[in-house]
């Protein structure tokens, strides 16, 4: 029986199941293999992989089972070519290798945002802006990216989000490409913080709970939040096109934190989007104020 990569604590990324994933992505006329002969898999065949790489067989062999467990960088970096990984898969390749070679890590502490770029957030009026913790927890954002996901059941996680709330099929116009990079960037995670208990837990509910992620998940994609445009649609302004862009929060306390800066092309029709988006959420920020103070004096009266 085949190891179940999704399902309960089992639901990590290994070294053994991105090698097997990934090889079987490559196409043998993709790094000069020719032949007309009936192929038993999809991809590469083993003992291909090997011969590409420069190591044997038997190695090779070792590796996908689990029971290497000390490739060196050469051979990781060998590997890399073979398999057609980009810099960024590659460098995932290496953190999983460290991480089973290396010895467990004790639970992580809980994230805490710095009180300086939570202020900084709040003078943002114009732009949607959040920080985003190592699992997609959203922990914090300032009032336009509120405004923005407010037609969401809740803005906590943006993995749950995509894949567990109806909201997300119709907020994004290309929900595939948003799915696809959602589990690419808990791939990425994956291997940079492989004993969250937090992050198992998540893939794991995940891989129960929706059939799209499990798919996903088992293609092994790894890519992180660094730039790019996104394709959304706001039930109170309609139609928008932002572009957003990544940057690492350094800190003690960061633990791979990141800043996420949506802004629209200036003079274009989702800036003035954007705008509408924020004064109806300004008006009825101050609506509710305003509900609540009524209130307020009437217990008092």
């Amino acid at each position: 029986m085949g190891t179940d990569e999704t399902a309960g604590p089992r639901s990590r990324t290994t070294l053994e199941g991105f090698l097997r994933a990934r090889r079987d992505r490559v196409r043998p006329e993709e790094v000069g293999l020719t032949g007309t002969e009936r192929r038993r898999v999809p991809g590469l065949r083993r003992e291909e992989v090997a011969v590409l790489a420069g190591v044997s067989t038997d190695y090779y062999t070792r590796l996908e089972q689990g029971r290497e467990r000390h490739p060196s960088a050469q051979v990781l970096d060998a590997l890399a070519r073979a398999l057609l990984l980009d810099e960024e898969a590659a460098g995932h390749l290496r953190r999983l290798a460290d991480a089973r070679g290396g010895r467990p890590r004790g639970p992580r502490r809980s994230e805490r945002v710095d009180p300086h770029l939570l202020r900084l957030l709040g003078r943002w009026a114009d732009t949607p802006a959040f920080v985003l913790g190592g699992t997609l927890d959203l922990l914090a954002l300032n009032g336009l990216a509120r405004a923005l996901y407010s037609g969401f059941a809740s803005a906590g996680n943006l993995a749950r989000m995509t894949f567990l709330d109806p909201a997300a099929r119709v907020f994004h116009r290309d929900w595939d490409r948003a799915a696809a990079s959602v589990v690419a960037e808990l791939h990425k995670a994956a291997g940079t913080r492989p004993d969250d208990p937090r992050l198992g837990a998540l893939v794991g509910e995940l891989s129960l709970r929706s059939t799209e992620f499990r798919v996903l998940w088992s293609r092994h994609e790894v890519r992180g939040k660094g730039r790019g445009t996104k394709a959304l649609h706001h039930a109170a302004v309609g139609d928008l096109e932002v572009h957003y862009q990544g940057f690492t929060v350094n800190g003690a306390d960061a633990g791979g934190q990141q800043l996420i800066v949506y802004q629209a092309e200036p003079g274009s029709p989702s800036e003035e989007a954007l705008a509408l988006l924020g004064s109806l959420h300004t008006a009825y920020r101050a609506d509710e104020g305003s509900e609540r103070d009524t209130g307020a004096a009437s217990g008092r009266a």
